[in-house]
């Protein structure tokens, strides 16, 4: 980056992030970064979250191995809100789902999975969803 962006972090010191497939512009998750996450996303294009409940960094793909790669970074017009464009490898999402937004809402069925899960969780993940 040329210039230093004087990005707004909240008051816990993160950025909420969306992130969206490059090719399809799909949402994809939406996930929280503080200043090293951001740093370690830039140096190494591997995109890199702060986990709220972990309270820890987090670099996607880590236990699952569906990495992110950086592929545009955006941010809003008030420099709090961040949409990074990414190859997405495998799913995006922990239950096992290509994005996280594997659910839609209708006036019929109220609540509806529209997706196909990508990856078996249980077999990906050792910690309890």
């Amino acid at each position: 980056m040329n210039k230093k962006v004087k990005i707004k972090f909240n008051k816990d010191g993160l950025i909420p992030v969306i992130i969206q497939d490059y090719k399809n512009n799909r949402v994809l998750m939406l996930a929280y970064m503080n200043q090293k996450a951001f740093d370690l996303t830039l140096r190494t294009n591997k995109v890199h979250f702060f986990s709220r409940s972990r309270n820890r960094l987090w670099l996607k793909g880590e236990t699952s191995g569906n990495f992110q790669i950086a592929k545009a970074i955006y941010f809003d017009c008030d420099l709090d809100t961040l949409l990074i464009k990414v190859s997405q490898k495998g799913g995006a999402c922990h239950k096992g789902y290509r994005s996280c937004f594997f659910r839609k809402l209708t006036l019929k069925d109220g609540l509806r999975v529209v997706e196909k899960k990508v990856f078996d969780e249980t077999k990906t993940y050792k910690i309890k969803q």
